[in-house]
C-alpha cells in the first residue's frame, strides 16, 4: 500500500483504501467506486474512468466523483476532459484536497504555473501532510526557478512519507543535479525498494549507473525495465548508450533510431548520435545534429568542443572559426578548442591568427577567478545577450564585460534578494563579487548555488576561489566529489590527478590520467606531458619517453611540453645536443 492511499487526507478514500490492501477483497465484491479507486492506485485511467462512470450512473454525486474523473483523465493525457471535472473546483468536503492537487497538477502540463500554484494553496489547506502533494508543490517551485524552496518541499515530502518512493525519486533527482551520479544512486536504489515495477525510477537508476561506468548493474537494470514495461522507449535508447560505450557503433545508431528520441530531439539523445558520428567518421552528419543541440545549450562546453571537432574533422574551417573564434578568446576555453581554431586559421591560410591562438593554447590554463575579462568576452557576451534576450543574466553579465563591475554587484544582488532561490541568480551574484574582489562573498553565493546544482564551471570557479582563500583541503575534496560523482569528465579528473601528483601519489595519478585520455583527454598536450611526468616517477623511463614526445609534437611551443621532453631525454640518456636546444627553448618559453 502506498503512502498516497495512506496520507491523502480523504477518509473515505483511506478506508476503502485500507481495506481493499488488507482483506484484499475479489474485484467483483468491490463497489464501482471502490474499483475506480483501485485502478487510479494502479495507474490505469481508463479502467479508472469505466467504473466511476457507472457509479456515477449509480447515484453517486459529481462533487464526490468530480477528483478522480479528472484524474483518469489526466492518466490519460486528455487534458480538455479533466479540466471539464476540475476546473470549477466543486470536489466534496472529503476529496477537496485531491481534487485541487489534480487541478494544480492539469495547470502544470498546461503550463500556467500561477494558476498551479493557487490550487496547490488550495489542497493544502485541507491536508498538509500528503507526501505525494509535496512531490508536485517541489516540481512546480523547481520549474518556477524556486530551486531552493524545490528542495525544502522535497525534504519534507521525504519526512511524511520515508518509504514513499515518489519523494525518494524526486530527492534523488536533485542530489543528482547539486552532488553528482554518486550520491544519487542511494536515492534512486531506496526509490526501488518501495516500488520495485515503477519504471521512470528503474531508467533513473539505469541511466546513472551507465554515467558512473557500471555497465553490467547498468544491463540488468535495463532488463528489469524491459520485463516491467516492454514498451518504454528508454529501454531502446538505455541500450543504446550501453552499446556506443561498448564501442559497437553500427548497434548504437540502430537503437538509437528506433528510440525515437532523435525525432524529439532529445537533448541527450542528439549528444549520443553526434557522438557515434564523429566515431564513424560521418562529420558532417555529426556537425548538423550538435549545431542544433547547441542552439538549445548554448553555454554546454561539451557540446561546443565536439562540435568544433565535427567542423575541423569535416574540413568546415570558415564556419570553425566563424563560430568559435570569439568563444576560444575566452580564459576559461580549453586548450583543445583554441588549438582546433589556430589550425583552422592556418588552413585557410591566416598565418598571423593561427600564430597567435596556437601560442595561447600553449600557455598554461589560467587559473584567473575573473572569468570574463574586457574585449576578450563581448563576442561571447553578445551572443549570451541575442539569445536570452534583454534580462538581468545577459545584463550583468555584459556590466561585467564592460568594467562597470560595481553597478554589475548592484544589479546582481538586487537579482539574488528577490530570487534566493534560484541557482541562476545565485551564481551570477557570485560572479559579480568575486570581480569585486569579494572572495568570502562570492563562495557564499557559489554554495548557495551548488546546493541546487553544480555544472563543472560552477565547481570549478568555486574550486579556484577555496585555493585563493588558502582552503586548500575543501578545494581538494570537492575536485574527488566531483570526480567520483561525474568520472568522464576530463577536466576534474585531470585536477585530480594534479592533486595526486603534488603529494607523490604516482600509481593513483597514473589511473586518473589514463581514464582521462579514454574519455577525450588524449588530445590535450598539457595532459598528456603531466602523464609523462608520472611514468618517469613510477620508473616507466620509456613510456615517459614517449608521452613527452607525443605532447611535444601536439603543442611544440609550449614550455610544458618542451620541458617535459627534455626531462624525458635526460631520464633516458638520449644525445646532449637537442637537450640542450628544448632547455633553452623552454626557458625562453617561460619554463620552470
Amino acid at each position: 500500500m502506498t503512502f498516497r492511499a495512506k496520507l491523502t487526507g480523504l477518509t473515505l478514500c483511506s478506508a476503502m483504501a485500507l481495506s481493499l490492501a488488507a482483506c484484499s477483497e475479489p474485484e467483483e465484491s468491490l463497489t464501482p467506486f471502490e474499483q475506480g479507486l483501485a485502478s487510479l492506485e494502479n495507474g490505469d485511467g481508463i479502467g479508472a474512468e469505466k467504473v466511476l462512470r457507472e457509479a456515477l450512473e449509480g447515484g453517486a454525486e459529481r462533487a464526490d466523483i468530480a477528483a478522480f474523473m479528472g484524474e483518469a483523465e489526466l492518466i490519460q493525457g486528455q487534458l480538455a476532459e479533466a479540466r471539464e471535472w476540475l476546473g470549477k473546483g466543486e470536489f466534496s468536503d472529503d476529496s477537496r484536497s485531491r481534487g485541487f492537487h489534480m487541478l494544480a497538477k492539469l495547470e502544470m502540463r498546461e503550463g500556467n504555473l500561477p494558476a498551479a500554484g493557487r490550487a496547490f494553496d488550495a489542497a493544502l489547506k485541507d491536508n498538509m501532510e500528503d507526501p505525494a502533494l509535496w512531490v508536485d508543490i517541489g516540481r512546480l517551485r523547481y520549474v518556477g526557478g524556486e530551486q531552493v524552496q524545490a528542495i525544502e518541499a522535497a525534504d519534507y515530502a521525504v519526512e511524511l512519507g520515508p518509504h514513499y518512493a515518489p519523494a525518494l525519486h524526486f530527492s534523488g533527482q536533485l542530489v543528482r543535479d547539486a552532488h553528482g551520479m554518486e550520491a544519487a544512486l542511494p536515492w534512486f536504489e531506496a526509490a526501488l525498494n518501495y516500488a520495485p515495477d515503477d519504471p521512470a525510477i528503474l531508467a533513473d537508476l539505469a541511466a546513472t549507473q551507465g554515467e558512473l561506468g557500471r555497465a553490467k548493474a547498468m544491463l540488468e537494470t535495463i532488463r528489469n525495465l524491459a520485463k516491467i514495461s516492454p514498451g518504454d522507449r528508454q529501454i531502446v535508447y538505455l541500450q543504446a548508450v550501453v552499446a556506443a560505450r561498448a564501442g559497437d557503433s553500427a548497434l548504437a545508431r540502430s537503437l538509437l533510431q528506433r528510440s525515437g528520441n532523435i525525432a524529439r530531439e532529445v537533448p541527450a539523445a542528439m549528444l549520443l548520435s553526434g557522438a557515434i558520428d564523429l566515431q564513424n567518421g560521418n562529420f558532417a552528419s555529426a556537425a548538423q545534429t550538435l549545431d542544433k543541440l547547441a542552439k538549445k545549450q548554448p553555454d554546454n562546453k561539451r557540446v561546443q568542443v565536439l562540435l568544433a571537432r565535427a567542423l575541423s574533422l569535416g574540413g568546415n574551417h570558415r564556419e570553425l572559426v566563424h563560430r568559435f573564434a570569439g568563444v576560444a578568446l575566452l580564459p576559461s576555453s580549453s586548450p583543445y578548442l583554441v588549438t582546433v581554431v589556430g589550425r583552422s586559421y592556418e588552413q585557410l591560410g591566416d598565418r598571423e591568427a593561427a600564430a597567435y591562438f596556437l601560442d595561447r593554447a600553449a600557455q598554461p590554463r589560467s587559473t584567473n577567478l575573473i572569468a570574463m575579462k574586457g574585449s576578450e568576452a563581448r563576442a561571447l557576451a553578445a551572443r549570451r545577450a541575442n539569445q536570452s534576450g534583454d534580462n538581468t543574466l545577459s545584463l550583468v553579465r555584459e556590466l561585467i564585460v564592460n568594467g562597470q563591475t560595481g553597478v554589475a554587484l548592484q544589479k546582481s544582488e538586487s537579482f539574488w534578494q528577490q530570487f534566493n532561490g534560484s541557482a541562476d541568480a545565485s551564481s551570477l551574484a557570485g560572479d559579480a563579487q568575486l570581480v569585486r574582489r569579494n572572495t568570502e562573498a562570492a563562495l557564499q553565493r557559489y554554495e548557495s548555488s551548488a546546493k541546487v546544482r553544480r555544472p563543472w564551471h560552477l565547481a570549478r570557479r568555486m574550486i579556484l576561489t577555496y585555493r585563493a582563500l588558502d582552503r586548500r583541503e575543501d578545494a581538494e575534496a570537492l575536485v574527488a566529489q566531483y570526480v567520483r560523482g561525474d568520472p568522464g569528465n576530463v577536466e576534474a579528473t585531470s585536477m585530480m590527478a594534479s592533486v595526486l601528483v603534488d603529494v607523490q601519489k604516482w600509481q593513483a595519478a597514473a589511473s586518473l590520467l589514463d581514464h582521462a585520455m579514454a574519455q577525450g583527454g588524449s588530445r590535450d598536450p598539457s595532459l598528456i606531458a603531466l602523464r609523462a611526468r608520472v611514468a618517469i616517477a613510477l620508473g616507466d623511463k620509456s613510456a615517459g619517453l614517449a608521452f613527452a614526445q607525443k605532447a611535444y609534437q601536439m603543442q611544440p611551443t609550449s614550455p610544458i611540453t618542451a620541458n617535459m621532453l627534455v626531462l624525458a631525454r635526460n631520464m633516458n640518456g638520449m644525445p646532449a645536443g637537442p637537450t640542450e636546444y628544448l632547455m633553452e627553448k623552454a626557458r625562453v618559453l617561460g619554463a620552470e
